[in-house]
């Protein structure tokens, strides 16, 4: 089953001062732009911590607590993805349990 996006209208807002030049708009990411940047991010962890791991495992790294911080980064970010996942789910289960 697939779940297709909301598609929502952007609300474009200018403000004018009292001198009469207008302000810039400020770049905001997409709550969608935003996830993916952070589930990147999370892989690149993910694939750090293996390539610490396997270095080490070579004899090829001395200091163990570079990979263990490596390996506790990791841990702590895929932690945090499958918590923003199960709140996800939870909220899309919620709504979808509303009666209309």
């Amino acid at each position: 089953m697939e779940i297709q996006p909301l598609a929502m209208t952007p609300v474009a807002m200018s403000a004018e001062s009292h001198l009469g030049e207008l302000q810039p708009k400020e770049e905001t990411k997409s709550f969608a732009d935003m996830l993916v940047d952070a589930l990147k991010k999370t892989n690149e962890l993910q694939l750090d911590a293996d390539q610490k791991n396997a270095l080490l495992a070579a004899g090829r790294i001395d200091d163990v607590s570079s990979v263990v911080v490596a390996s506790q980064k990791a841990d702590i970010a895929m932690q945090l993805t499958l918590q923003v996942r199960n709140r996800a789910i939870s909220a899309y289960q919620e709504i979808m349990r509303m009666q209309v």
